[in-house]
C-alpha cells in the first residue's frame, strides 16, 4: 500500500510545477492521503475493460489498475493543481517493485493529419527542441529556476501509419547535474482517433524507460476506439481538423507561427505532463524523496 500511496504522489509531483513545501502542510498532508486512499478504492483492477471517456476501449491487464477521472482529479488537486479537462485516469502497477505510472488523456484537438510524418527529419525536430529550450532558460533563470539541457532522444519518434500510433520521448537534464544523474522523463505514446488523441504517458526514470517501457506499449497496443471516433471514419466535409500536424506535438515546430515562448509554453502545458520539464522546475530529487517517504515509517498512512 504504501508504494502504490508513492506512486501516487509521483504522478501529482511529476505532473505540475509544485513547490514540495505545500505538501508539508498537516491539512494537506491529510488530503493527500485522504485523496491517495480514495483513488485506490476506486481503482478498476484488471483485467478489465475500461471506457475512456466515450471514444475508446482499454484493455487493462491483470498486473495493473485504473484510477478513473473523478478520483484522480482530486488527487490533484490535493496537490494544489488545476484540475486538466483531458485526464481520463492513471493506471497504476500492482507490483511494489514497479515505480512507474501512466497518465490516460483525451485531447479533443479535431482530426489530425499525419503526412508530416512520411519525410519528417528527427533530428531537425530535436534541434527545435533545444532551441526553443534555450530560449526558454533566460525566462527560468529570471524566475529562479535551473537551465535545462537536451540530452537527445530516449526514443525518437516513431509513427505507425498503419495503426496511427506514435511513440517519443526526449531527455532532459539540469545544466549542473553531473553525469551520474538518472532524470525522470517521460515516455509519451499517442493513439490518433477522428476527434483527437488519446494519450498513455509513462513517468519512470530514465534509466528505467527499457525495463518499463512495455508496460505503456502494452497498453497502447490494446486501446480500441470505437465505431464512429476511429482515425477511418474521419469525413473532411463535417469534422474539424486540427491546426497542426504531428511534428508540432513532439517538438513545438509551429513557433515560427505561434512565436518562440508560445510554444514552450505549450509544450509545458501539453506535453511534460513531460516530467522532465517538470522535475527540474521543482529542483529535482523527486524519486528520492519518494524513497525516503518509503522508508519513513511515520509517514502518511502510519499515524
Amino acid at each position: 500500500m504504501r508504494a502504490l500511496l508513492s506512486r501516487l504522489t509521483l504522478a501529482a509531483s511529476a505532473l505540475f510545477f509544485l513547490p514540495w513545501a505545500h505538501a508539508q502542510n498537516a491539512d494537506a498532508r491529510k488530503e493527500i492521503e485522504a485523496a491517495s486512499q480514495a483513488a485506490l478504492s476506486a481503482a478498476q483492477q484488471g483485467p478489465a475493460e475500461v471506457k475512456l471517456g466515450g471514444q475508446a476501449v482499454l484493455k487493462l491487464p491483470d498486473n495493473m489498475m485504473f484510477v478513473p477521472r473523478l478520483q484522480a482529479d482530486r488527487l490533484m488537486a490535493a496537490y494544489g493543481n488545476g484540475k486538466d479537462p483531458s485526464l481520463l485516469g492513471v493506471v497504476l502497477p500492482k507490483a511494489d517493485e514497479d515505480d512507474w505510472l501512466i497518465t490516460v488523456n483525451f485531447e479533443k484537438t479535431g482530426y489530425i493529419k499525419d503526412d508530416d510524418a512520411r519525410n519528417w527529419n528527427v533530428s531537425e525536430l530535436l534541434d527545435s527542441l533545444r532551441e526553443g529550450t534555450k530560449q526558454s532558460n533566460v525566462e527560468r533563470v529570471k524566475r529562479g529556476f535551473p537551465e535545462l539541457l537536451i540530452d537527445g532522444w530516449v526514443e525518437a519518434p516513431k509513427y505507425d501509419s498503419k495503426t496511427q500510433r506514435l511513440v517519443w520521448s526526449v531527455a532532459a537534464k539540469h545544466k549542473d547535474d553531473g553525469a551520474q544523474s538518472d532524470p525522470t522523463v517521460n515516455y509519451n505514446t499517442y493513439a490518433l482517433g477522428r476527434e483527437g488523441y488519446i494519450t498513455l504517458d509513462l513517468i519512470t526514470q530514465q534509466s528505467q524507460v527499457p525495463k518499463d517501457k512495455g508496460a505503456v506499449l502494452a497498453l497502447l497496443n490494446n486501446i480500441d476506439y470505437v465505431e464512429g471516433k476511429r482515425y477511418a471514419d474521419f469525413n473532411s466535409s463535417t469534422d474539424k481538423v486540427a491546426e497542426y500536424g504531428l511534428a508540432a506535438l513532439v517538438a513545438g515546430v509551429a513557433a515560427k507561427k505561434l512565436g518562440l515562448f508560445a510554444v514552450i509554453g505549450a509544450f509545458l502545458l501539453k506535453f511534460a505532463k513531460v516530467g522532465l520539464i517538470a522535475v527540474a522546475a521543482l529542483g529535482g530529487g523527486i524519486w528520492s524523496r519518494l524513497r525516503r517517504k518509503k522508508a519513513d515509517p511515520a509517514g502518511p498512512g502510519q499515524q
